[in-house]
């Protein structure tokens, strides 16, 4: 099993189109990925409606995990996603 801690980078946090991003990176990996924010339960991070609703905010540090071949790679490709700012206009 391989995890990963990210935080939030987007100002207004993981809604609308930073999920999207971030649920179709994760459905793009050979691995399934799930996605908690604190000691809450692990969603499955190819959901856009539960990962809108974990609620996560800029700053916030939510924790990626995945299991199997090439779950290290799968997560760091998704947790680039999670840490960039989508709402930057430029």
């Amino acid at each position: 099993m391989a995890e990963r801690q990210v935080i939030v980078g987007s100002r207004i946090g993981l809604h609308a189109r930073p999920a999207a991003l971030f649920v179709k990176a994760a459905a793009e990996q050979p691995v399934k990925i799930t996605i908690r924010k604190g000691d809450g339960p692990p969603v499955d991070a190819r959901s856009i409606l539960r990962v809108l609703a974990l609620g996560a905010r800029n700053g916030d540090i939510v924790v990626l995990e995945a299991d199997g071949d090439g779950a290290v790679e799968a997560l760091e490709a998704v947790a680039q996603v999670v840490a960039e700012d989508h709402d930057d206009p430029a």
